[in-house]
């Protein structure tokens, strides 16, 4: 089975939002970690709110398809949020 994997990077002040999205799309867990970087948009929240987060999750293909979707939907006109997704190989299959 093909699995993917889901890297959102966002603002601190979505953490909570975004880790509710995965979970209401099929993410069985995550990993979460503070990150800094610069991007298009100039002044970043995150000099006044901490780093930004960088969630990764693994799903399915049709899961990670409804993760982007969502993302994009929400998030992106309004805050400093990317995702993208790679395609992976689990040792441990059967938590997937």
């Amino acid at each position: 089975m093909k699995l993917k994997k889901i890297t959102i990077i966002g603002e601190r002040l979505l953490k909570e939002q975004l880790i509710e999205l995965i979970k209401s799309h099929g993410a069985t867990g995550y990993t979460l970690t503070a990150c800094e970087g610069e991007g298009s948009r100039g002044v970043n929240a995150s000099d006044w709110e901490g780093r930004n987060v960088q969630i990764e999750t693994i799903v399915s293909p049709e899961n990670a398809d409804a993760i982007l979707e969502a993302v994009c939907t929400k998030y992106t006109d309004h805050y400093a949020v990317i995702a993208y997704h790679s395609d992976v190989t689990v040792m441990r299959k059967d938590k997937f």
